[in-house]
């Protein structure tokens, strides 16, 4: 009797088993997963939420790596206010953004005025959000109502997401924050573009607190506010090859507002260009704050057009708000301003506000090259701030600071 068994055609049929395998891992165990497969319909009018949901669910209970939930090209897709909720099996997560989403038509259309955000991610721990695709707020209709700025929705917020990478994505007219970074640790976001008007009130680009080693570099910002806000809690950032304008400039604060405590340490800003922006390097604390902010450098700057290209403004007071006396403040040190060079829209290039309570101490000016548009010689002013200039402005900063005995 001869045998059946013929090397060659097992060889075909192991192969063939194993190709069936790997497409059934990818499918069955979901490698990626599609949002149309959930039932989204990328159309641009019809809610999308609860497909997006549903996909990010199922992705999100699986175990394993190189999970992606996947936001395919060709598509507009409109989304309600959604979270996609944390933590996850996987110990790390993607989200490729290849189409468009948008926002609801206008402020009418919204489902939930209530919430403060539009896309929220919260407590994913190694999640990627990345792609060639755009997310549009169309936050226009809000920018023109009459409601505080607490009342308009950020557009992507990342709360508790550790070990967190944002690139390549563009995100348009968001109705306040473009992206906020909340109780992070170890972020990084690169060769994003944030767009919207010069003149849309709040809609700083990046907004973060109570985060941890988060750096930034290769990005586009033009926004109508900071295109980089850091809030209290931030240390060891670092924001390098940042294109920023419009906007208010790389701030600090506002930190200290009704009395808080609030910290902001380790910051270091480089190699960075602001284009006719309202304010180049600042930071700004209000009276009677408490806490800190100190090690902070801006180097390297390149400046066109700004408004203001180097403020320190302890004495920050918002819109119609009062003066009140001063008892307490945040205290400043340990500030760097070096290698700036360009122009700016007015005259005075450089104040140095600070507070009669604690001073500005350790600051350094150095090697400042900064020109006004009209040809008039450039003014500085420094106030209680002790430090030194080199080849700057020799004068502004007080020398020495006797300690209070």
């Amino acid at each position: 009797m001869k045998s059946s068994y013929h090397p060659q055609r097992m060889e075909i049929i192991v192969r063939v088993v194993f190709v069936l395998t790997l497409v059934n891992f990818g499918f069955v165990n979901g490698q990626i997963y599609d949002v149309l497969k959930f039932g989204a319909k990328g159309d641009g009018t019809t809610d999308n939420s609860k497909a997006f949901v549903e996909a990010w669910k199922a992705m999100c209970s699986s175990g394993g790596n190189n999970k992606t939930l996947l936001i395919p090209s060709d598509n507009t897709f409109l989304l309600q206010p959604l979270v996609f909720q944390g933590p996850c099996n996987s110990p790390s997560v993607k989200v490729q953004l290849e189409g468009k989403i948008v926002a609801p038509l206008n402020k009418a259309a919204w489902s939930d005025l209530k919430s403060c955000e539009w896309v929220s991610f919260n407590k994913i721990i190694g999640l990627t959000v990345f792609g060639s695709g755009t997310i549009n707020g169309r936050g226009s209709s809000f920018w023109k109502a009459n409601t505080p700025a607490s009342k308009h929705p950020t557009q992507l917020h990342f709360q508790g997401c550790n070990n967190l990478e944002i690139y390549g994505i563009t995100s348009f007219d968001s109705p306040r924050n473009h992206i906020s970074i909340n109780d992070c640790r170890q972020v990084k976001i690169t060769q994003i573009k944030l767009i919207a008007p010069g003149d849309s009130p709040n809609t700083d680009g990046i907004d973060i607190s109570a985060s941890t080693d988060v750096e930034i570099y290769d990005t586009m910002v033009g926004t109508g506010d900071d295109c980089v806000a850091l809030n209290s809690g931030s240390i060891n950032i670092s924001i390098t090859r940042m294109q920023c304008g419009p906007g208010h400039g790389i701030s600090v604060g506002s930190l200290g507002k009704d009395g808080e405590e609030s910290i902001v340490e380790n910051v270091q800003v480089t190699n960075c260009t602001f284009n006719e922006t309202d304010n180049g390097a600042r930071i700004k604390t209000w009276p009677n704050g408490k806490g800190y902010a100190r090690n902070i450098v801006f180097k390297d700057i390149i400046l066109t057009e700004t408004k203001n290209p180097i403020i320190i403004d302890q004495q920050y007071i918002d819109k119609g708000r009062i003066d009140v006396e001063e008892s307490s403040a945040v205290a400043i040190s340990n500030v760097t301003f070096v290698d700036f060079r360009g122009t700016s829209r007015q005259d005075e290039i450089i104040k140095i506000d600070c507070s009669e309570v604690t001073s500005c101490k350790d600051i350094i000016l150095d090697r400042i090259d900064i020109t006004t548009i009209d040809g008039k010689k450039p003014i500085v002013e420094c106030i209680n701030a002790y430090g030194n200039s080199t080849n700057a402005y020799d004068g502004c900063l007080k020398p020495t600071h006797k300690p209070n005995l």
